[in-house]
């Protein structure tokens, strides 16, 4: 059965959108690269910061964590609450509570970063377990998945990530969890987009998880 639940962050948990795309166009015109139209700067939401500035700006590792840093700083200074959380978000955690489950928060995002978001939308006090990535993007999402594992106590079989990109699920399948796809969020659009073979189910919103908990869904999957 499931004891445990991990959440990804941008895009699951909340819609950070904003604040990112304001940093990434600060970066963007710090660093004197090329302005990005507004469908490229969304897909910098979830990756690692460096790999985007690599894949859409053409900069090497060295000069992307330069852009990274500059990102970082404005981030953390100017944009970092630019967020919202998703409907019935609250709910689902409350939920899960009941049920005596565990919550895990395992994110790309610079843990730091993650912590205060966290805490200043009162998501902190439901998760017994928060890491994301650290300063120069060494960790990759299935090491900061792990590291939630071995922080949160329970069985792999027992433990499942709620993420909405394929950076999520390729984390999951990696770390050896069951992963539930989330439509609502940057990554995924469709069921077809997320199902590969460690995936339980797709969900079109956080009710959609609550009802598949009171059913008992999930415990009866998680014996496949």
């Amino acid at each position: 059965m499931i004891k445990a639940v991990l959440f990804d962050l941008d895009g699951t948990l909340l819609d950070t959108s904003e604040g990112i795309k304001h940093s990434v166009r600060h970066t963007i015109s710090v660093m004197g690269y090329n302005q990005l139209p507004e469908e490229t700067i969304l897909k910098f939401v979830g990756p690692p910061i460096q790999n985007s500035l690599m894949t859409f700006c053409g900069v090497d590792s060295e000069e992307a964590q330069r852009g990274a840093n500059v990102f970082r700083d404005f981030y953390k200074s100017n944009a970092l609450f630019e967020a919202e959380l998703y409907d019935g978000i609250i709910e689902l955690l409350k939920s899960l509570r009941n049920k005596g489950i565990k919550i895990g928060v395992a994110t790309y995002k610079r843990e730091d970063y993650a912590i205060d978001l966290l805490k200043h939308f009162g998501i902190d006090k439901f998760c017994d377990v928060i890491h994301g990535a650290d300063n120069e993007n060494r960790l990759s999402k299935a090491d900061i998945i792990e590291l939630c594992i071995k922080e949160i106590g329970e069985d792999k079989k027992d433990i499942v990530l709620v993420g909405d990109t394929v950076h999520d699920a390729k984390g999951a399948e990696t770390a050896h969890i069951d992963f539930i796809a989330a439509l609502w969020g940057f990554g995924f659009k469709s069921k077809t987009d997320s199902i590969n073979s460690n995936c339980l189910c797709v969900a079109d919103s956080a009710l959609d998880i609550m009802i598949m908990l009171n059913n008992d869904i999930l415990s009866l999957m998680s014996t496949k």
